[in-house]
């Protein structure tokens, strides 16, 4: 599978697609219009092999319930990333079995090499 979770209100999101500049093989989902599902998380899990991985905690919503002072586990990343699309970490660029989360240089260069092979 290819695919590429992303927001397309953000413009991080929106310079890192253009640097990616992927093709139609590519499935793009904005999360915002097309919440992801619990199946579509449990998949990006089986290949990050965390729910933490894939949480944001720069999200708004992170801060504003005080997240940081609470002890999180797995369960809780996975019912926050559900609740609310803010709490995934963006992009999720999935390359057939490779994975590649958020907007890091590094990670973008991955993706960018592993997308072009």
């Amino acid at each position: 599978m290819k695919k590429i979770y992303h927001l397309s209100s953000c413009s991080t999101c929106k310079r890192i697609l253009n640097e990616l500049e992927p093709s139609s093989a590519y499935i793009l989902q904005d999360i915002k219009e097309d919440p992801i599902t619990i199946e579509q998380l449990d998949e990006m899990y089986e290949l990050a092999g965390s729910y933490e991985s894939l949480f944001s905690k720069r999200a708004q919503l992170y801060k504003e319930k005080n997240l940081k002072n609470e002890k999180l586990d797995e369960m809780n990343y996975k019912n926050l990333i559900l609740e609310h699309y803010t709490f995934l970490k963006r992009p999720v660029i999935i390359n057939n079995d490779e994975i590649f989360i958020g907007n890091s240089k590094s990670t973008v260069e991955a993706a960018k090499i592993a997308m072009n092979e």
